[in-house]
């Protein structure tokens, strides 16, 4: 997509209007980011208006939206107190914009960007800011390739389970689902965030996050979801979550797990057609552990173990490589035939 220069600024702007918020069974009670305090700053003034957005313009780095931006992208703890994310890259928020337009609350655009036309119809509060605030915001060292930056709402669809709702919307979302998708402490984002995005693509029905994962909001791991978990149900919780979750659904519980490990390996079962035909009317669900420190304690007492057949020395695979394969040949038959 071409990117145009910003066009001169219109006679009559058009007044303020905030975007709706979406209510979500989710959200704790946290105090909004107060966008008065973006006009009222000094180096805030009104910007060219297209559409029915609020313009404005941000210049310096001490800005209170670029702090609040920054710590949106570092924090995960400040990112799930405000319930807004980060996003970073005019290509994720425009993949972002297919499902959850309305999900905006506001657009950093770097001066002399025009505003896409898919975007006409956002009515928030759209800012042009300078090339040190665009630098500050996203962490790049150049904004060659970030010619926007987003504050979005946290996906209606990610669950904490110390929240005091969640019991129940883990119930709603997974008490019926199919294939669930369990990440056993990856800690890499990118690796989290390609699991996420390969999960979504093969039509599982959810991601659980048992302890010692990354956040699945950490901006690598959003790069890598490509808006996966955007869309797919996340839940994060912890073994006795998961437990209770596995025996009121009657899920066949499998992990991936190296052939030539020591740790069990006798009782691992090769990947095959014939093993995932017999699974294709059962509920299943898997547990991919990291690379560094393996399967946890409590996944290998509790699942069956598969791992993946190959030739050479080679001992394992990259995670989320292993992942995609597991993830495309466990899929429900309803699921393989909707591809054919």
């Amino acid at each position: 997509m071409l990117l145009a220069r910003a066009p001169p600024a219109l006679a009559m702007p058009s007044a303020a209007s905030s975007p709706p918020q979406r209510e979500s069974i989710l959200r704790p009670q946290c105090v909004p980011w107060p966008r008065a305090s973006v006009a009222t700053a000094a180096t805030a003034k009104a910007a060219p208006v297209r559409g029915g957005q609020n313009h404005k313009q941000v210049a310096s780095v001490a800005n209170p939206l670029v702090k609040h931006c920054v710590k949106l992208r570092v924090s995960s703890t400040y990112r799930r107190s405000c319930c807004r994310i980060l996003l970073v890259g005019l290509v994720p928020i425009m993949e972002m914009c297919r499902f959850e337009f309305s999900s905006i609350e506001t657009l950093l655009l770097l001066d002399g960007i025009e505003l896409p036309e898919e975007l006409y119809e956002f009515s928030g509060n759209v800012v042009y800011v300078s090339a040190a605030v665009m630098k500050k915001v996203s962490g790049m060292q150049s904004v060659d390739s970030t010619e926007a930056t987003a504050i979005i709402h946290m996906p209606k669809y990610f669950c904490d389970l110390d929240s005091s709702q969640g019991g129940d919307v883990l119930d709603e979302w997974l008490g019926y689902a199919k294939r669930i998708l369990v990440l056993d402490g990856i800690q890499d984002p990118g690796n989290l965030g390609t699991l996420i995005r390969s999960a979504c693509a093969f039509r599982w029905d959810g991601v659980f996050l048992l302890p010692a994962c990354c956040d699945p909001f950490n901006e690598k791991a959003l790069r890598a979801a490509r808006g996966a978990s955007l869309q797919l149900p996340v839940v994060s919780g912890n073994w006795s979550d998961l437990r209770a979750l596995m025996a009121k659904s009657d899920m066949k519980m499998l992990a991936g797990h190296p052939e030539s490990s020591g740790n069990g390996s006798e009782k691992t079962r090769v990947l095959s057609k014939e093993l995932a035909d017999s699974l294709m009317r059962e509920s299943v669900c898997l547990v991919l552990g990291s690379e560094g420190n393996g399967l946890s304690a409590e996944t290998l007492q509790a699942c069956e173990l598969v791992n993946i057949p190959m030739e050479g020395t080679f001992e394992s695979l990259n995670v989320s490589i292993a992942g995609g394969i597991f993830l495309f040949m466990l899929q429900t038959k309803q699921q393989k035939m909707a591809e054919l």
